[in-house]
Order: C-alpha cells, then sequence, then structure tokens
C-alpha cells in the first residue's frame, strides 16, 4: 500500500532569516508594551534588584509569547507570513518542555554572537543548534489552493 502523505519540506536558510528579522520587529513591540506595565511598578531601576527583576520579567513575557504561538499552531506571526511551521519530528505540535528548551538554547546561542543560528550553514540538514537538540524543524506551509 503506498503512502500519499507528502513529507514536510524544510524551510530555506534565507526564509527563515527573514522570518527572524520580521520576528525581531514584532518582539520589540511587545517588549516595549511589556515595559510600559512593569516601569511604574519597578520605578526608575537604580537599584541590581531592580534592573534584574526587569530582565526576568521581560525573558517571561517573551517566552510567553513564542510558547503560545509555538504550542497552539506552530507558527507566530512572522512564521505565518513567511509560511514557516516549528513541527517536532514526527510532525507533532511541539510539547511545553520542547518550548521552553528551544526558547533558552536559542536564547544563549543568540548570546554567542549568533552561533547557534550560524551552526545551520554547516549542519546536514541546515537545522539551528537549538532545533536539532531539541528534535524540532522549522518546515514550510503550502500555499493555499
Amino acid at each position: 500500500m503506498q503512502d500519499n502523505a507528502i513529507a514536510p519540506t524544510p524551510a530555506p536558510f534565507a526564509i527563515r532569516i527573514a522570518a527572524m528579522v520580521y520576528e525581531l520587529l514584532l518582539a520589540t513591540a511587545v517588549v516595549f508594551v511589556a515595559s510600559f506595565i512593569i516601569i511604574p511598578v519597578v520605578g526608575d531601576m537604580h537599584a541590581p534588584w531592580q534592573r534584574h527583576l526587569f530582565q526576568i520579567y521581560i525573558l517571561g513575557v517573551l517566552f510567553a509569547y513564542f510558547s503560545a504561538f509555538w504550542l497552539r499552531s506552530g507558527q507566530t506571526l512572522a512564521m505565518k507570513t513567511w509560511r514557516i511551521r516549528l513541527i517536532n519530528l514526527n510532525g507533532a505540535p511541539l510539547t511545553l518542555k520542547q518550548a521552553a528548551l528551544r526558547f533558552s538554547l536559542a536564547l544563549f546561542g543568540l548570546l554567542l554572537a549568533g552561533a547557534g543560528f550560524w551552526w545551520a550553514l554547516f549542519d546536514r540538514d541546515r537545522q539551528f543548534f537549538h532545533d536539532r537538540i531539541v528534535g524540532t524543524r522549522l518546515v514550510r506551509v503550502p500555499r493555499k489552493a
């Protein structure tokens, strides 16, 4: 019996980078809105504890933004625009554990001058480092007919 299911096509590197640039704009807007909420609560941030609280809050907001989209549909707003979906290796949506690990590793890779993203240039499947470790992949979503 022949399987008529079509394997998802991996998203090209250039498309993933373009989606990341767009995502940066959207994440910046999310951070601005989140900042307007917390700054009146925390104050002028002269004390180290205030700065650390603010940084943890912003990381939490960004994790909530990304994980909510990844867990619900596998696509953030930028990923929908560029027709990219995040799935795990068996094609299912991510778990919360995968989303948290992917977010953490992507952040760590970004802090290392983007090494986690440059990894895709040398990876045999052109995957980012965090996708390789977590067991996720970015695939193209076909155009609707």
